[in-house]
């Protein structure tokens, strides 16, 4: 997966459709829980054992939710002029330091 060409594709979206003004840090990071929000609105009544047997339906819709969460925290980064790359291996090295055995 290349983020950067992910974000370039993000911005001319975003740059076509005027949506810059709308994309403060605040208020992609309420877009991006909005959409976590959604993802988990797909687990809410179900059982263990459910939530690991979605159906395909389910299952297109969870990945639609974690697309839209992925995309809007890739725009967050570069809002915040954050390397996404570097602040997930940096996160998942203190991790490991922490927690791996």
């Amino acid at each position: 997966m290349n983020l950067q060409e992910l974000t370039e594709r993000l911005h001319r979206i975003r740059d076509t459709n005027d949506w810059r003004g709308f994309h403060s840090p605040k208020n992609l990071a309420m877009a991006a829980s909005v959409e976590m929000a959604e993802l988990v609105e797909i687990f809410q009544w179900l059982s263990e054992d459910q939530s690991r047997t979605l159906s395909t339906d389910q299952l297109e819709h969870a990945g639609q939710e974690v697309g839209d969460v992925v995309l809007y925290l890739l725009l967050l980064c570069s809002e915040l002029g954050l390397d996404m790359e570097q602040v997930v291996r940096s996160k998942l090295a203190d991790s490991e330091r922490r927690f791996a055995k």
